[in-house]
């Protein structure tokens, strides 16, 4: 048995680059009134292959080989923008991950028209 693990490993990291996306995770950017929403998630991976061969008592030869991969994805938060503005909404553990999010953006909606408004003052 002939393992290449060049192949393997290439056909490991065409899956995770389909799947490790923002898009495939929580969604694509959105917009909210006059504001655009952008998706934020961790990405962590890992990789792992081995291989060996052997003899038995009874001249035979053995191989054997193995390999394979892990993907965390987690949701951490929003880029929020409007205009030239800039704010980042974090979905933290303790919260109630997207739902608290979305709680947080009229908040955020708030606060940005109030230093619009000291800003024309």
């Amino acid at each position: 048995m002939e393992m290449n693990f060049e192949e393997l490993l290439e056909k490991i990291t065409t899956f995770i680059k389909s799947e490790a996306t923002t898009d495939t995770v929580m969604g694509e950017p959105f917009k909210l009134g006059k504001f655009e929403c952008v998706p934020v998630a961790r990405v962590g991976l890992g990789f792992g292959s081995g291989g060996g061969g052997g003899n038995s008592t009874k001249n035979t030869k053995g191989e054997g080989a193995g390999g394979g991969a892990g993907i965390g994805i987690e949701p951490i938060g929003f880029l929020v923008t409007k205009d030239e503005e800039i704010s980042f909404i974090g979905v933290g553990k303790s919260s109630k991950g997207i739902a608290a999010a979305f709680e947080k953006i009229p908040d955020l909606v708030e606060k940005i028209i109030d230093k619009k408004e000291e800003a024309t003052a």
